[in-house]
């Protein structure tokens, strides 16, 4: 169909983040919001001669390398309109060692005191289109302490305890943000450890909305 919007879904690196299956998830919410999808493990992918050609690419990758050209062309194509979105350890640890691509990305994972532990996410723009109907929640899983970017607008936030890391109780971290990178939005959320988390409503609402808002058009 003519109306539908092309989407890039990449995956690999850490087995224990499940990526096949969180981009197989992926790819089923794009094609249900009519998105013509492509989902591979190929990296290069990403760095394609025709990566800005799709609307949205959503990298489902623990670390990970790209070529600095591949990362060139994917960059560009970012800054010139193509969405970048991603959830957990998509875009906070993807491609360490790129500052081009960490610029892009807006956040970088550094910790996740106590491993799995429950902790409460807190809807901070409820007014929001990605945030609109869903109420704070407990949620069980690893607490994703990053480093930010703070021209990021910030949709939901968690508080650390300080129960595992007493130097950092109290701190205010977002779970949910969107920002720009030129004429490309950024969509990332912290939640989805796993695939299995994907399917939990809040967290698959909040991923379907903020895909579609970060893809062009």
């Amino acid at each position: 169909m003519a109306n539908q919007r092309k989407a890039l879904v990449v995956y690999g690196g850490m087995e224990l983040h499940t990526p096949k299956r969180g981009a197989e998830t992926v790819g089923d919410i794009l094609s249900g919001e009519n998105f013509t999808v492509t989902v591979t493990d190929d990296y290069d992918a990403l760095g394609a001669s025709d990566v800005g050609t799709y609307d949205l690419v959503v990298p489902v990758i623990t670390d990970g390398e790209l070529a600095k050209d591949k990362m060139t062309n994917l960059v560009e194509a970012i800054q010139a309109g193509t969405g970048l979105a991603g959830y957990h350890m998509g875009l906070a640890t993807s491609f360490r060692a790129s500052v081009p691509f960490r610029y892009a990305a807006s956040c970088y994972w550094v910790s996740h005191p106590g491993n799995i532990i429950t902790y409460r996410v807190d809807v901070t723009r409820p007014d929001h289109p990605i945030m609109a109907g869903i109420e704070s929640f407990e949620h069980t899983s690893e607490q994703y302490y990053l480093n930010y970017d703070p021209a990021v607008e910030v949709l939901a936030t968690t508080t650390f305890s300080g129960e595992f890391h007493p130097w950092r109780r109290n701190v205010e971290m977002p779970v949910v943000f969107t920002t720009t990178h030129d004429k490309g939005r950024v969509f990332y959320s912290s939640l989805g450890h796993t695939a299995d988390e994907l399917e939990i409503p809040q967290i698959r609402t909040i991923l379907t909305r903020g895909l579609v808002w970060a893809a062009r058009g």
